[in-house]
């Protein structure tokens, strides 16, 4: 049994692989979306729903191979709890657990699952992100909101369920592939869950998933909006 602090020198420990993944990988993400949109958006147009999912997908790209070391790290940090104590990892934090896996695994294992996390990123930020604009267009479009935070919270709840469900796929493969001791092909670990499990895999965990992910993207897209207005604000960049 695991006394209380040590329980909660464990969480401080995977907490530094999630912050190391934010860092990497939604910094990333954001970072070339805003940038982008921003290079094609003129004084008399903006971009168009299948522009936005390609620079959406092209940022979750990036953003995924940058993140794919921290988020390894992240999926293995929380998958020891359920391993027998013989088969953990027990890595002090992510400094300790990109060092040991480097040496005991080669650098290569950090990039294990990177096709399946890289794809799983473009998918979310596409969901996500372009989404969230494409949601909040048509608010201001065809209902009575204003851009405000009414509209903001809207929109991003909206994008969270797209995200979820779009997502829900990639996320059971890629945890698993992620916390794997063996390598296992792609098609063949698909071949053998389809095999075993039949189609309703896909979307295993799906309302655990939303109520993470739900509050986690409009909490984001409400901070990033806010941000955005003080930075305006700021620069004297308001219309």
């Amino acid at each position: 049994m695991i006394s209380k602090p040590s329980q909660t020198l464990l969480n401080l420990h995977q907490l530094s692989a999630s912050l190391l993944r934010q860092l990497t990988y939604s910094t990333t993400r954001f970072g070339v979306y805003s940038e982008l949109k921003e290079t094609f958006t003129t004084a008399r147009s903006s971009p168009s729903l299948p522009s936005l999912i390609a620079m959406a997908s092209t940022s979750g790209f990036l953003g995924g191979i940058a993140g794919n070391p921290a988020d390894v790290l992240n999926v293995r940090m929380q998958h020891d709890a359920s391993l027998p104590a013989d088969k953990k990892r027990n890595y002090r934090n992510v400094i300790d657990g990109l060092i040991r896996m480097t040496r005991e695994e080669g650098w290569r294992s950090l990039w294990r699952g990177v096709w399946p996390n890289s794809m799983r990123a473009v998918l979310m930020t596409a969901s996500q992100l372009a989404s969230y604009d494409s949601f909040k267009r048509l608010l201001l479009a065809h209902t009575s909101l204003e851009d405000n935070l009414t509209t903001h919270f809207t929109a991003s709840l909206l994008a969270g369920f797209v995200a979820t469900t779009v997502c829900s796929p990639v996320d059971v493969i890629k945890t698993r592939v992620m916390s794997a001791k063996e390598t296992e092909g792609l098609l063949a670990l698909l071949s053998r869950t389809i095999r075993t499990e039949g189609v309703g895999w896909m979307f295993r965990g799906w309302v655990p998933s939303f109520a993470r992910l739900g509050p986690h993207t409009i909490a984001t897209f409400l901070f990033l909006e806010q941000h955005k207005a003080i930075y305006r604000h700021w620069k004297g960049l308001d219309e």
